[in-house]
């Protein structure tokens, strides 16, 4: 079993980002840590293979909190989980050994590929080390490709763009009420089919709420509330 401690601020998504893993056999959830100083204090007091680590927590950066880790000997993998998109974050993950970085908002079958690589990626390594541990070029490469997984056009459903669920996000997070399809793509300049495929995106992932508005004879109308991590 891959002992897994999920770092997340926001409790909602903590909660979901703690279910996905144990939907999966290969994973144990040890531990949920809201705050940097908490998951420092789980990695150095049990034993923990993988850190579902966020960037973006109230007292320490989570690239910080990957860097204590390893001044104090903590072995532990990360996979970063944030809604951070800055470049400069990124490349500091990816020079700090970051094993993995995934964008939120994402689906349980996004994580669930990438924790499977990162467990097939543990699985070899295994292999070669009982082996005697020296590996030739076409292994390291199937290594690094198990690591890596399928390619960052998984993040989101087919036919949807990262831009205009930005757009699709900002505009449901900028709204003090909740937002039918249309009055979503009226704000958003978008058909309402296509944002509709947005929102109901975001519900699935748990970022969104959906409701019904009553509002006079006929059927209701369905609604949505921002309800995610900022």
């Amino acid at each position: 079993m891959i002992r897994t401690l999920v770092v997340e601020d926001d409790e909602l998504a903590a909660r979901a980002h703690a279910e996905y893993v144990r939907r999966l056999p290969q994973f144990t959830v040890v531990g949920v840590a809201r705050t940097g100083a908490a998951a420092l204090h789980e990695v150095t007091h049990q034993q923990v293979d993988l850190v579902l680590l966020d960037m973006n927590l109230p007292d320490l950066h989570g690239l910080e909190v990957h860097r204590i880790m390893r001044a104090r000997g903590v072995e532990a993998d990360v996979i970063a989980v944030t809604s951070a998109r800055d470049l400069t974050i990124v490349r500091g993950a990816v020079a700090n050994g970051v094993a993995q970085y995934l964008l939120k908002p994402f689906t349980f079958a996004t994580l669930r590929d990438r924790l499977t690589s990162y467990a097939e990626f543990r699985q070899q390594v295994n292999q070669a080390s009982a082996s005697g541990g020296e590996i030739d070029q076409r292994s390291v490469d199937r290594l690094l490709g198990d690591l890596r997984g399928g390619s960052t056009d998984q993040q989101l459903p087919k036919g949807m763009s990262p831009e205009s669920l930005e757009r699709v996000i900002g505009t449901l997070r900028a709204s003090e009420n909740a937002l039918t399809a249309l009055g979503a793509a009226e704000a958003v300049g978008m058909s309402r089919v296509g944002v509709r495929r947005y929102l109901e995106y975001l519900v699935e992932t748990g970022l969104a709420a959906r409701g019904s508005r009553y509002g006079g004879a006929g059927r209701p109308e369905i609604e949505y509330r921002w309800r995610g991590a900022p």
